[in-house]
């Protein structure tokens, strides 16, 4: 069987047509990689893998200043940390946390924020996606997509990922039920890989097992919390826009 270091540059996925598919129970796989604020508060990635959905309650009210110390990097190549990326007073941000640039379904969420992004901005909300894979990746995606390289970041070591506690694993990434939602946006999925390339895929191959999520801040303030279940089950970006539209933006 083919892996992803031998696969061909120029190798393009082939959708299959959707029809039936039935996906067994997830398998577990657990993690501790720790991150640890410079204000002293430590996070290890903790991978829960009966929760199905998240509720703000879920996370420290204190998030938002932990994440804020993270350290990414701009699709330029630029370090960035999460506190400058939106007004941390009262600015409406909408974080979207993608998995690998290599994945062919963070090709098509990517593809329907860009649809998206003059929506969230005519709202005043900032639109922030972040990926899995170092800037050069991410310039991959932003290229052949394409996609705004102003709103896209790159998070190598997956710092944020563990800072939100968001899903990881075998079972996760290749056989849980809510990986089934992907088939309902075939033909989205079939245009968004159009320039596809796994070149774009990270060269740290353990990052294939993320899950991304969805989060909507204001300020300081976590006004929505989202983890993807598993590959394609992103949240819908019209639930994530009326949370945004219910946040008065300064």
């Amino acid at each position: 069987m083919a892996t992803l270091q031998s696969l061909s540059p120029t190798f393009r996925p082939s959708i299959p047509a959707p029809n039936s598919h039935a996906f067994p129970a997830a398998t577990p796989f657990n993690s501790s990689h720790k991150f640890t604020s410079s204000k002293g508060l430590s996070i290890s990635r903790r991978h829960s893998i009966i929760s199905t959905r998240v509720s703000n309650s879920e996370y420290s009210p204190q998030i938002a200043e932990i994440l804020a110390d993270v350290s990414i990097f701009t699709a330029s190549g630029e370090p960035v940390r999460f506190s400058d990326l939106w007004d941390q007073n009262q600015g409406v941000a909408f974080v979207a946390l993608l998995r690998h640039f290599g994945c062919p379904c963070c090709w098509e969420l990517a593809s329907a924020l860009k649809e998206s992004k003059e929506r969230f901005d005519s709202a005043g909300v900032k639109l922030i996606a972040v990926g899995i894979g170092s800037p050069n990746k991410a310039r991959m995606l932003a290229n052949r997509l394409p996609f705004p390289m102003d709103c896209l970041y790159a998070d190598p070591d997956r710092k944020a990922y563990d800072v939100l506690n968001l899903y990881y694993g075998f079972g996760r990434t290749f056989f849980n039920p809510a990986s089934a939602k992907v088939f309902s946006r075939y033909h989205a999925l079939q245009k968004a890989v159009k320039n596809y390339t796994i070149e774009a895929t990270p060269d740290d191959r353990s990052g294939v097992l993320q899950q991304g999520g969805m989060f909507v801040f204001r300020g300081k303030e976590l006004l929505y919390a989202r983890k993807d279940e598993g590959t394609g089950d992103h949240a819908p970006l019209d639930d994530v826009f009326n949370v945004c539209c219910k946040a008065p933006v300064a």
